[in-house]
């Protein structure tokens, strides 16, 4: 038998183990602002458009465009599947059903920890811009540290109140990342706007990168932290109403939106500033305050840190939904202890949320070590790249070999799904090598060398002490 044709079966035993149930309570809106909220261009594009300018020296729109098209054929496969595999989890899920169990497994462990390694990620740039906005002053360390705490505190909250107060959140965190993305870069590219669009696609290799080439796949690598995260809208898929229709058009619509979003911002934050302010300023916890504030004025940087802090909470908040439910898929299944597959009363799976922020919170003790912030920042994108290959890479095996027909799912691509799985299969791998490729010019000068080969030595020791667990698990089960 087909893979593909129990799925329904698969889905109904999964997904009503005894009361063990979530809440299916998400329209297709909610689910495209978790999806939005998740990938967040605010978080995104602040985050890189620093690092960018210093490593690649400008002209990197054009790097950034390419992984957003790239992205698409990875987010097509992620719909295709999820039209006909809609079960909390996602890919760890799909992997599983359709690679067997050892790949589920390894699956899972390379998804929850790349998505943790994001989280504690997002809580540490987040919680700086809870400070600042607090009126307090990045005193770097320890002082970050607390403000990631604190940040992933309300996070918690927020996933653990009721599920009309979690949607009422993530909506206002959407329309903070419009205003506050989108409307400030339409101010900027009207009526501050200082050079010609050709500015866009000059000054490539005039940063820390030896070469054009260089600068180009450095400045690919760094724009693959802006298009993650669209795959929230898969593992919340027994949430959401008519899944195998809303999910796909969910995760299709996040990260249009949000690429569109980004690629706009980018484009009227170089039109609008010189490269020295941005380079000057990436040095810093908030590399954008200081250049928006000097072109609307001083009374301009409360409101904005204000939009952006929400926009923040709406990332983490999400992002803490987004990797609990793959906890608790994975939990349900007896691949992690059962107390995770528990829910609550109201339906909420409150052990895995609690699990997955405290694994988080232990990560922003690497806060005190920069070198170790990068190593954190680096894995958590690489090792999501990873995933993508793995999924992808799934699909198309079992789409050749017959165990998966595609045709039976909602999303019907015909022809084309061939072709499509098979360019975001390599792409996904040309991405990953790519973000976990040793660059010493894209770090501090004094980088340990560890923190160059960060994605291979951090994914490679996950899986080294995985791998014992895994295959005595299997021998018992046999």
């Amino acid at each position: 038998m087909l893979i593909a044709e129990s799925s329904d079966a698969a889905l109904s035993a999964t997904a009503t183990t005894g009361t063990e149930t979530l809440n299916r309570s998400l329209s297709l809106w909610n689910s495209l602002t978790i999806g939005f909220a998740t990938v967040s261009p605010v978080a995104g594009l602040y985050a890189i458009i620093g690092v960018q300018t210093v490593v690649t020296g400008g002209g990197w729109f054009g790097a950034l465009a390419l992984c957003l098209v790239m992205q698409m054929f990875v987010a097509t496969v992620y719909a295709e599947l999820s039209s006909q595999i809609p079960i909390a989890g996602g890919a760890y899920k799909w992997a599983h059903q359709l690679g067997g169990v050892t790949t589920g497994k390894y699956a899972g462990v390379i998804y929850v920890s790349s998505t943790i390694a994001m989280l504690t990620t997002t809580a540490y740039t987040g919680g700086v811009w809870l400070a600042l906005f607090f009126g307090f002053e990045n005193g770097g360390g320890l002082t970050l540290v607390i403000w990631g705490a604190i940040f992933l505190s309300l996070c918690t909250l927020l996933n653990l109140a009721h599920v009309n107060i979690f949607k009422l959140v993530i909506t206002l965190g959407v329309y903070a990342e419009i205003v506050g993305s989108f409307g400030v870069a339409l101010l900027l590219f009207f009526f501050f706007r200082q050079h010609s669009f050709s500015e866009l696609f000059q000054h490539l290799g005039t940063g820390t990168a030896p070469s054009q080439t260089a600068a180009f796949l450095a400045a690919l690598a760094i724009s693959g932290w802006a298009f993650i995260g669209f795959d929230a809208c898969s593992t919340i898929a027994e949430e959401t109403h008519n899944p195998k229709r809303m999910v796909p058009r969910a995760i299709f619509l996040s990260l249009c939106m949000v690429g569109g979003v980004v690629l706009f911002n980018s484009a009227a934050l170089t039109l609008s500033f010189n490269r020295e302010a941005l380079v000057n300023t990436s040095a810093t916890s908030d590399p954008v305050t200081p250049v928006i504030a000097s072109s609307f004025g001083a009374w301009a940087e409360a409101p904005f840190l204000a939009i952006v802090m929400v926009a923040f909470l709406a990332c983490g908040a999400s992002m803490v939904q987004y990797t609990s439910r793959i906890v608790y898929s994975m939990a349900r299944e007896g691949n992690m202890p059962l107390m995770f597959s528990r829910v609550t009363a109201s339906k909420i799976p409150r052990n895995a949320v609690i699990c997955v922020v405290l694994l988080a919170g232990l990560g922003l003790l690497f806060g005190l070590n920069d070198g170790a912030v990068a190593t954190i920042i680096a894995f958590g994108t690489g090792g999501l790249y990873a995933m993508f290959a793995m999924t992808t890479g799934v699909g198309l095996f079992t789409r050749l070999t017959g165990r998966w027909n595609p045709a039976l799912g909602e999303l019907k691509l015909g022809v084309w799904g061939l072709m499509i799985n098979t360019i975001a299969f390599i792409w996904s791998v040309f991405e990953f090598v790519n973000i976990a490729w040793p660059r010493a010019y894209a770090v501090s000068p004094n980088a340990p060398w560890w923190q160059l080969w960060a994605v291979p030595l951090v994914l490679g020791s996950i899986l080294c002490i995985a791998t014992p667990y895994i295959l005595l698990r299997n021998n018992r089960r046999s």
